[in-house]
């Protein structure tokens, strides 16, 4: 019981919530146990897979199969549901039965947003692996996409933060593809995450040396989990690996907190919502953030967000200027024309 008590406590300190499985208290700490012997035992590296769920039962069975069908086998699945109404709950706890002893834990979500559930899942210390990936609810996850990213993973020092993402493919809410992400091509940088997000949070995989970064910085007010792992493992010096291949189908449905459409007219789109504001606002969160942990940037990133946030507040000619001297810049050519008029416009 002692063992039951301390896991309650660290991820309550962590989540803001108790940590569960769907089953009597006394498994709770046997499927911990479990999981960490089959963790040892195993030739593979292991992988938390971080899901987070919120009314997702349309989807929800087919991105667990998928998860379940990877090429890579040494998995636990980690879900923290976010007070969904619908049938999601009892999807989770149907697969849950179903799985090996220990691979699949379920936790009530803080009910605050999809940010703050997904950080919620990584500042948890008792979950620990070798490896960490995000995963939503409404995806496909081809069968190589755990195994490509460890490939690339593995490459870097054990003690480096590195972070692993790539394009998407684009599913239909039927699963017909329609496209992939745009292509980027300029290097990831700390530069690059002040104004841009490089990839979904879907595709993400990092390392334990990138979690122990995330758990340092803690359970900040973020925009979104996935630009706040770009932005904040890149200002510390770590590494992220952009891969061209996309082994994530990212469903487009009338229900997407945030949708990737491709062509011109959803890029203006985005462009549109940025001089509307949204990005302002999401810029103001992050820096913020970035600012509440200062302390894990190098000396250079440090430098480079100072200039950027004085930037922004600014008027016309010095903002312009601002801007161009912190090196901020957006990976597509519409996107720096966005970013250029935002900056005319007081819109970062």
């Amino acid at each position: 019981m002692r063992i039951l008590e301390d896991i309650k406590k660290s991820c309550k300190e962590t989540s803001g919530s108790e940590y569960l499985t769907t089953v009597g208290k006394g498994r709770v700490s046997n499927n911990l146990q479990a999981s960490k012997r089959s963790s040892q035992s195993s030739s593979e590296p292991s992988v938390a897979v971080l899901l987070c769920t919120k009314d997702g039962d349309r989807f929800l069975d087919e991105q667990i199969k998928s998860i379940r069908t990877q090429d890579h086998q040494n998995i636990r699945l980690f879900a923290s549901d976010d007070g969904s109404t619908d049938n999601t709950r009892n999807i989770l706890n149907t697969h849950r039965s179903s799985w090996s002893e220990g691979s699949f834990a379920i936790k009530p979500g803080p009910q605050e947003g999809y940010a703050a559930n997904f950080l919620s899942l990584v500042c948890c210390h008792e979950i620990e692996a070798d490896y960490y990936a995000f995963a939503d609810q409404d995806d496909i996850w081809e069968a190589d996409k755990l195994s490509r990213a460890i490939s690339k993973l593995e490459a870097s020092p054990p003690n480096t933060p590195t972070l692993y993402c790539s394009r998407r493919k684009l599913i239909e809410e039927n699963g017909v593809d329609i496209g992939q992400t745009p292509l980027f091509r300029r290097p990831p940088s700390f530069e690059n995450s002040l104004v841009q997000s490089l990839s979904g949070g879907n595709t993400m995989v990092f390392n334990r040396a990138a979690c122990d970064i995330l758990r340092k910085a803690g359970q900040q007010h973020i925009a979104s989990h996935d630009w706040w792992a770009y932005s904040l493992i890149t200002g510390a010096g770590g590494v992220v690996i952009y891969d061209p291949h996309s082994s994530t189908r990212y469903r487009q449905h009338e229900d997407n907190i945030l949708g990737a459409s491709p062509g011109w007219r959803a890029s203006w789109l985005r462009i549109r919502l940025m001089l509307e504001g949204r990005f302002k606002n999401w810029n103001a969160i992050n820096t913020s953030a970035l600012q509440q942990v200062r302390e894990l940037l190098t000396p250079e990133n440090k430098v480079t967000l100072d200039k950027y946030m004085d930037a922004r507040s600014r008027w016309l000619l010095p903002r312009i200027l601002g801007v161009w001297r912190s090196g901020v810049y957006r990976q597509t050519v519409v996107g720096n024309l966005g970013l250029l008029a935002a900056t005319l416009l007081n819109k970062i």
